[in-house]
C-alpha cells in the first residue's frame, strides 16, 4: 500500500525529476504523518526511508533527482502559518534537514520565522543557536517574536548580545527592545538604548519615535515622553495615541485630556484607544459632563466600540454613580468581555451596592461564557464588609481556581479579613502568599492600624522598608493616619515634609489624608490650608474638611465647607451627611438638621443608615428633646445599634430624664450584656437619683462578669520621643511622678469646688 501510493505521488503529471514543488512536500508530509500516528503499524518508515524510497522511484521512472533546491522548501515553511499547522511544519523541517542540503542563512531566518508564527519559540531559538551563521534579520526576527509573545526578559537578553556580537541594530529592533523596557519599566535600559539611537541613527522613523513616547510613558516619565513628541515634525495619530495613553496611565488625566483636546484641535481622527484612555480619564476625575461629551463624540465619528471603549464607558458612568448608564452601555454588546463584566461589578462596590454586585458575580460565573479572572475576584470582594460566609465560600473558590496564587487577589482576601476584624486569617493570607507588592505591606499596615494596633503597624512599616520596598503614594497615607489617630503632630509634619519634597503633595490621595492628619490633631488651620491649596479636590477631600471641622465643633464652617462643596457641583454621599448633621449637632440647629436629613433621601436618594440616626438622636438630645429622640428611634426603619442608644443615654444623663435614661441602658444591655460603659452610665444614672442598692447591683454583676473598665492612656510627643502615661501607678521612677501630678492635679479640682459624678 506504501509503494503504490508513494509512485503514485511521484508520477504525478505536476511533478519533475528536478525539483520538487509545494503540493509534493504537502502530500509527502501528510502521508508522513498518518505512518507516523498510526498506532497498529508494527513497523514505522522513517523520513529518511521515504524521502530514499521516493527517489529510488524517480530513478526507476526518469533519471536521477538532484537534491532538492532550497527555494521550494523556502515556499512550503512560509506557508505554516498559525499553530495548527505545528505537525505539518516540523515534518518540512525534518524533511530539510533528511534532504542533505545544506541551508542557507536565508532558509535558517525563513525556519525562524515559521516556528515562532506557530508559537514554537523554543524551537525557533534553537534553529537560531545551531545557526552557522547569522545576519540582522536572524537578530531582529528573534527579538520581535520574544516581545511580541511577552518574553521581554529573553528579548533584552537576546538585544544585547546581538550588539555585543557587533551587530548595529535597525528600526524593528529598536522597536522590540524599547517595548521590552517598556513593558519591564526598566528606565535605564531604554535610556540607553534611545541614547545608542540618537548616536548611530541620523533619522529616527515614525515607529520608533512612538515606541519612544510609549516607553517613556510607561515608565513615568512624562516629561520625556513630551520631549520626544515635540520633536517629532509630523506626529500621526498612533504618536498622538500613545502620548494620551501614556499621561492617563502615568495618573496624569488631566494633562491626558489637555493632550487629548490638542490632537482634536489637529484633526487627529479619534481611534478606540485614544477613546478608552480618555474615557479612564474622565472616570479617575469623576468629571461625568466631560466624559458624556466623550462619549457623544465617539458615536458620532464612529469610533469602533470594542471592549476597552464599552469598559471604559461602564467604568465612567459606574464611578460617576450612574449605574443604570453603566448597565446601559455594558447591555450594548452582545457577548460583553470580562473587564467590562469586572468594571460594573467594581461600580457596584464603589456605590455600596454589595448585593447587586454579588449577584452579579454570580450570574457571571453561571453563564459560563466568561471564567472569572484574578481582577474579577479583587474587586468583588470589596463588596464583603464581614466575614460572612459567601466571603469564605468566595475564598474556597479562589484556592479551587488557583488564583490564590495572585498577588492582588491575595492583597484582597487579605484586606477582607481585616476588614471582618479577623486578623488571625489575615495574617495567615499574609505568610501564605508567595510574593508580596508594596499594595501587600499597606493592606497589612493600614489592616492593624484600623483594628486599633498602632504599635503593631508602625513595627510592619518598619519591616516593609528594611526589606527594600518604597513607599507609594497610600504608604504615606496610611503612616498620615496613624500620626492622627495616636495623634503625633510632630511625626505628621515631617512625613508632610517628606511628601512636600516628593512632590506628590496635589495628589488627592496623600492630600486627603493630610487634612485628616491635621484635623484630628487639632491643627485645622494647616488642614485648610492644604485643602485650599488643591488644584483638584474630589469628594473625599471635601468630606474631610468637612468632618473635621464637624468633629471640633465648628458647626458654622463645616456647613460653609457643605455649600462650597454644593457650588462646585460635587454630589454628596452619606459620609457627607454624617459630618452635616454632626455639624448641626455641635451648633444647636436643629431645623437645619432635620432639613438635611430630609433633603439626604429626597434629593440625592441616599438611604439613612444607623450612624446618621445616631446624629439625630445627639442633635435632639443636646436640644433637650429626649422625648423626640427616643419617637425618632422607633419610627426609624432599621433596627438601631448600641451606638444609637448610647446616644440616647448621654443625652439623658445631661438632661436628667433618668426613666429614659435606663430604658436606653438596658437597650444597650440588651445588644451587648458586656457593655462595661453601659453599666457604668447606668451606675451613674442611679447614683443621680440616689439609688445606691441599685448602684450595688451593678457593682455585684460587674464583679460576677469580671467586668472592668479599660485603662485610659495619654501619650505626648517630647524631644522626638512619645511619653505614654495613665492614671494608673506604674512602678518605678516616672510612674510614680505622673502619679503624683495626678494627685495634685485632683486637689486643685476638689479646692475649685468640682464635685464628681458617681463613678465605680
Amino acid at each position: 500500500m506504501r509503494n503504490t501510493l508513494s509512485t503514485k505521488i511521484i508520477c504525478s503529471s505536476t511533478i519533475c525529476s528536478e525539483s520538487l514543488n509545494l503540493e509534493l512536500y504537502s502530500s509527502v508530509i501528510d502521508h508522513s504523518l498518518q505512518f507516523i500516528t498510526k498506532k497498529s503499524q508494527t513497523k514505522k518508515t522513517s523520513f529518511r526511508g521515504l524521502y530514499h524510497h521516493q527517489c529510488h522511484t524517480a530513478q526507476t521512472h526518469r533519471k536521477p533527482p538532484h537534491n532538492p533546491p532550497p527555494m521550494n522548501f523556502i515556499h512550503l515553511i512560509r506557508s505554516f502559518t498559525a499553530p495548527i499547522s505545528a505537525p505539518r511544519a516540523r515534518a518540512a523541517h525534518a524533511m530539510l534537514i533528511t534532504s542533505g542540503v545544506i541551508p542557507d542563512v536565508y532558509t535558517h531566518n525563513h525556519l525562524i520565522t515559521m516556528y515562532c508564527k506557530i508559537n514554537h519559540i523554543q524551537d525557533a531559538r534553537q534553529v537560531f543557536d545551531k545557526m552557522p551563521q547569522r545576519n540582522l534579520i536572524s537578530w531582529t526576527t528573534l527579538i520581535s517574536s520574544y516581545s511580541q509573545m511577552g518574553m521581554v526578559v529573553e528579548a533584552l537578553e537576546c538585544f544585547r548580545s546581538m550588539v555585543t556580537y557587533g551587530f548595529v541594530p535597525n528600526h524593528y529592533t529598536y522597536v522590540s527592545a524599547l517595548s521590552s523596557c517598556a513593558s519591564l519599566k526598566v528606565s535605564r535600559t531604554g535610556k540607553e538604548i534611545h541614547g545608542r539611537m540618537l548616536k548611530c541613527e541620523e533619522k529616527l522613523n515614525s515607529f520608533v519615535e512612538n515606541s519612544l513616547v510609549n516607553f517613556y510613558g510607561k515608565c513615568g516619565m512624562m516629561k520625556n515622553a513630551v520631549s520626544v513628541f515635540d520633536m517629532i515634525l509630523d506626529p500621526n495619530e498612533v504618536s498622538w495615541t500613545s502620548l494620551v495613553s501614556c499621561a492617563c496611565q502615568c495618573g496624569e488625566n488631566l494633562e491626558g485630556l489637555k493632550i487629548f483636546a490638542r490632537s482634536h484641535k489637529a484633526g487627529v481622527i479619534v481611534n478606540e484607544f485614544a477613546c478608552a484612555s480618555v474615557l479612564g480619564a474622565c472616570a479617575a476625575l469623576e468629571n461625568l459632563e466631560l466624559g458624556a461629551q466623550v462619549h457623544s463624540f465617539a458615536v458620532k465619528s464612529g469610533t469602533r466600540m470594542d471592549q476597552f471603549v464599552v469598559t471604559g464607558l461602564v467604568n465612567l458612568y459606574a464611578k460617576c454613580g450612574l449605574l443604570d448608564s453603566a448597565q446601559w452601555a455594558f447591555g450594548e454588546v452582545k457577548n460583553p468581555h470580562l473587564t467590562a463584566w469586572t468594571a460594573l461589578i467594581g461600580g457596584y462596590v464603589q456605590q455600596g451596592k454589595s448585593k447587586e454586585s454579588v449577584d452579579l458575580f454570580i450570574k457571571l460565573h453561571a453563564s459560563g461564557d466568561n471564567k472569572p479572572n484574578e481582577r474579577t475576584f479583587a474587586t468583588v470582594y470589596g463588596a464583603f464588609f464581614d466575614a460572612n460566609e459567601i466571603g469564605k465560600q468566595l475564598h474556597s473558590l479562589i484556592i479551587k481556581f488557583g488564583y490564590i496564587s495572585f498577588t492582588v487577589v491575595g492583597n484582597s482576601v487579605m484586606d477582607f479579613y481585616f476588614k471582618s476584624n479577623h486578623i488571625t486569617e489575615a495574617l495567615k493570607v499574609f505568610e501564605e502568599m508567595n510574593e508580596r507588592d508594596v499594595v501587600t505591606w499597606n493592606a497589612l499596615i493600614s489592616g492593624h492600624m484600623n483594628s486599633g494596633f498602632h504599635e503593631k503597624a508602625v513595627e510592619f512599616l518598619r519591616e516593609m522598608l528594611s526589606k527594600g520596598f518604597e513607599l507609594n503614594l497610600y504608604s504615606y497615607s496610611s503612616i498620615l493616619n496613624i500620626c492622627g489617630d495616636l495623634p503625633a503632630i510632630e511625626w505628621g509634619k515631617q512625613t508632610h515634609c517628606c511628601i512636600i519634597k516628593l512632590k506628590i503633595a496635589s495628589n488627592v490621595v496623600v492630600g486627603s489624608a493630610l487634612i485628616d492628619m491635621y484635623a484630628k490633631c487639632g491643627r485645622l488651620s494647616n488642614a485648610r490650608v492644604v485643602f485650599d491649596n488643591f488644584s483638584f479636590k474630589n469628594i473625599v477631600s471635601w468630606n474631610t474638611m468637612l468632618v473635621g471641622y464637624a468633629h471640633h465643633g465648628h458647626g458654622e464652617k463645616a456647613l460653609e465647607i457643605y455649600n462650597m462643596m454644593l457650588d462646585h457641583g460635587v454630589k454628596p454621599n452619606d459620609i457627607t451627611f454624617i459630618g452635616v448633621l454632626s455639624a448641626c449637632g455641635h451648633s444647636g440647629l436643629l431645623q437645619d438638621g432635620l432639613f438635611h436629613f430630609s433633603s439626604m433621601t429626597k434629593d440625592y436618594g441616599i438611604t439613612p443608615r444607623t450612624d446618621h440616626l445616631a446624629c439625630m438622636v445627639n442633635l435632639f438630645s443636646r436640644k433637650g428633646l429626649t422625648k423626640l429622640a427616643c419617637e425618632f428611634i422607633h419610627n426609624f426603619p432599621a433596627k438601631p445599634d448600641k451606638v444609637v442608644w448610647r446616644c440616647l443615654l448621654s443625652g439623658c444623663k445631661k438632661n436628667k430624664d433618668f426613666d429614659l435614661g435606663k430604658y436606653a441602658a438596658e437597650k444597650i444591655l440588651a445588644i451587648d450584656p458586656d457593655d462595661v460603659s453601659a453599666h457604668i452610665m447606668l451606675s451613674n444614672i442611679y447614683a443621680e437619683s440616689k439609688k445606691w442598692n441599685d448602684i450595688a447591683k451593678i457593682r455585684i454583676l460587674m464583679k460576677e462578669k469580671v467586668l472592668k473598665k479599660d485603662t485610659g492612656y495619654s501619650w505626648i510627643e517630647l524631644m522626638n520621643k512619645t511619653y505614654l502615661f495613665s492614671s494608673v501607678q506604674d512602678s518605678g521612677f516616672e510612674g510614680n511622678q505622673v502619679f503624683e501630678v495626678l494627685t495634685m492635679l485632683t486637689e486643685q479640682l476638689f479646692d475649685e469646688g468640682y464635685v464628681p459624678d458617681g463613678v465605680i
